[in-house]
């Protein structure tokens, strides 16, 4: 068979379109180059957890965009490693992470490459390797199937329907506070990409945190097994909680009007109390001395009856014995004013205190009035006995007056040079008193000449209860007009006449 030359020029043109044909579709589109001979490409291998269903020819993408392709999945001692045929006309960074994910429903899967926030400017040569810190894979379906299926399990199945229609009325109607939790949660997980690096240190060093927790096991399912006990003995008791819940507010209403009431008085009472909370921390070690002494003594006291009990005795009561002792051991006279300066029982007024202490002046071991001031124990300073608390805060010691024998003298004609009463003399010295316009006072009360001394501690003014005026310290005559009304004297003939 002869070909003529149309012919030939026809298979020729034929052939020559066939061989561009296919070389487009070997360079183009089959890759045969990039393929076979590996024009172009560059490898490199990440190592994964698990395969995550990748497969050989798979897709590769940087930021969306296909760059190369999965050229060989294999197995190895650690886990599993996939090499990955990158083009090299597309620069990549050193620091990328490599993920694998799902293309389509029917398993397509491929590896997305992501840069870092923080990626400098090193690209990806060939023979890099990423990590298995810097990879991940999906999570396996069979798992998360085994997981709801499990998850349904533990739901029986004649409640599951009650639980179906509790989630419709819990979550019904609530589609736009749900989608605005939606976004508030997308907003969330972007400023949570932002300090991704926080969020990961976070994360690692919460293992502490965490290991306490499961060392503490036991005691957490205690305290949610006293908790359930609670809780179940509240439901059994849910009429007498309602009550009290009802009549709450009743009740806090006059709580607030309690306090209200005692708002006036209660800052006082409380202000005065510190001094008294005070002294307590001071003296702690004596008043738990007497918080153990006071039962004992209470049980002493009742064994005054226990000889009564069981015995028939016309009179009942407790079996006491007195030892009436006269002068053993003889008073205490030191330290005290004489008889010239002492006060009648007599009086009914009411002067002022001494400008000073007075107290048995004997010497600590003496065998007169032993629990006398002199002896009584310094707090702030153990091992040391005074009769007053300034004495005791300061360095000075007790010095007596005499041996305590009464009777070798006056009390006030001592050695030592002290006075009675014994002086503060590192006490400030006392407020000057206001002064008073005096008011006009009968003519009986004029004070008489007197030639007082200063060395006198006491001094003694007339008062006349019926008007109220008296004579000050300076001479003066005052009177007092605050005081309450006094009734007229009662004599026989007020008693035969009528009030009025």
């Amino acid at each position: 068979m002869r070909l003529n030359k149309r012919i030939r020029v026809q298979l020729a043109v034929f052939a020559v379109v066939s061989l561009v044909a296919a070389l487009v579709m070997s360079i183009g589109f089959m890759e045969v180059p990039a393929r076979v001979f590996g024009i172009g490409q560059y490898r490199v291998t990440i190592a994964l957890p698990s395969t995550g269903g990748l497969y050989p020819s798979g897709n590769v993408t940087y930021r969306g965009l296909g760059v190369g392709r999965v050229v060989d999945v294999r197995m190895t001692d650690t886990g599993i490693e996939a090499d990955l045929s990158l083009n090299s006309d597309v620069s990549i960074p050193a620091e990328v992470t490599a993920r694998v994910h799902s293309r389509s429903a029917i398993g397509e899967q491929y590896v997305e490459l992501t840069p870092l926030a923080d990626a400098r400017g090193v690209a990806l040569r060939d023979g890099d390797v990423i990590g298995i810190d810097r990879t991940g894979v999906p999570v396996d379906i069979d798992t998360i199937l085994d997981e709801t299926n499990r998850g349904l399990s533990a739901i029986p199945a004649d409640n599951l329907r009650t639980v179906i229609d509790e989630s419709a009325t819990a979550f019904g109607g609530l589609g736009p506070d749900l989608a605005r939790l939606v976004r508030a949660s997308t907003k969330l997980a972007s400023g949570a990409k932002a300090d991704l690096r926080a969020l990961t240190t976070l994360i690692d060093e919460s293992a502490p945190v965490l290991d306490t927790q499961s060392d503490t096991a036991g005691e957490i399912r205690a305290w949610a097994s006293q908790l359930a006990g609670i809780t179940g003995q509240l439901a059994q008791r849910d009429t007498a909680v309602r009550r009290l819940i009802g009549d709450g507010a009743a009740t806090a209403g006059e709580v607030r009007q309690l306090f209200e009431r005692l708002q006036p008085s209660l800052p006082i009472m409380l202000a005065n109390l510190a001094g008294v909370a005070e002294l307590a921390v001071t003296y702690q070690a004596g008043v738990r001395q007497v918080l153990v002494l006071v039962p004992q003594a209470i049980a002493v006291l009742g064994s005054s009856l226990v000889p009564g009990m069981g015995v028939m005795s016309a009179y009942k009561g407790p079996f006491v014995t007195f030892d009436l002792n006269l002068n053993v051991p003889p008073p205490c006279l030191t330290g005290f004013l004489p008889p010239s300066q002492q006060r009648s029982p007599a009086f009914e007024d009411y002067p002022d205190r001494p400008a000073g202490d007075l107290y048995c002046r004997v010497p600590q071991d003496s065998p007169f009035n032993v629990r006398g001031a002199r002896n009584l124990p310094c707090v702030n300073k153990p091992g040391k006995r005074a009769p007053t608390a300034r004495m005791c805060n300061s360095d000075e010691e007790y010095v007596p007056l005499n041996d305590g024998f009464n009777w070798k003298g006056d009390p006030n004609a001592t050695m030592s040079g002290q006075g009675i009463p014994q002086v503060d003399t590192a006490a400030p010295a006392p407020a000057t008193p206001p002064e008073s316009t005096p008011q006009a006072a009968p003519a009986s009360l004029t004070p008489p000449a007197t030639s007082q001394t200063d060395d006198v501690p006491i001094a003694f003014a007339s008062y006349n209860p019926a008007d109220g005026s008296y004579v000050g310290p300076d001479g003066n005559v005052y009177a007092l007009t605050n005081l309450a009304e006094h009734r007229p004297e009662q004599t026989w003939q007020s008693m035969l006449a009528a009030e009025g």
